[in-house]
């Protein structure tokens, strides 16, 4: 899930994920060439993990890794079935869709789930 937190500065996105009990979740994707240990996401302490990503204007894919299981949410890496918001990937899992659409004033920008 993705969305705009009002704490964040412009263009910051917030992208979490609920994961009780995990150790170590990280978000890898298009825009940091998949690296799995890039972007650790930080417990808010009630199993809700969250990062605020600074993603340029685009169409950007991503996955959790969630102590070292890659999946589009804890527990689930099936195969693609048409869900909203994601697309096919290579290993014919899904893999998580947002879209970072430029804003009319250019230090705003704003965001869409596909």
């Amino acid at each position: 899930m993705g969305h705009r937190d009002k704490n964040c500065e412009p263009g910051g996105l917030v992208v979490s994920t609920k994961a009780p009990g995990a150790k170590k979740v990280f978000v890898a994707g298009t825009f940091n060439d998949w690296n799995p240990r890039s972007h650790p996401l930080k417990c808010t302490g009630d199993g809700h993990w969250v990062v605020r990503l600074d993603l340029p204007t685009g169409r950007h894919e991503y996955k959790f890794v969630i102590d070292g299981e890659w999946c589009c949410e804890q527990g689930c890496d099936k195969p693609y079935d048409g869900c909203s918001g994601c697309v096919e990937n290579q290993f014919g899992t899904m893999n998580r869709v947002l879209v970072v659409e430029q804003a009319a004033e250019p230090s705003r920008r704003q965001h869409q789930l596909a």
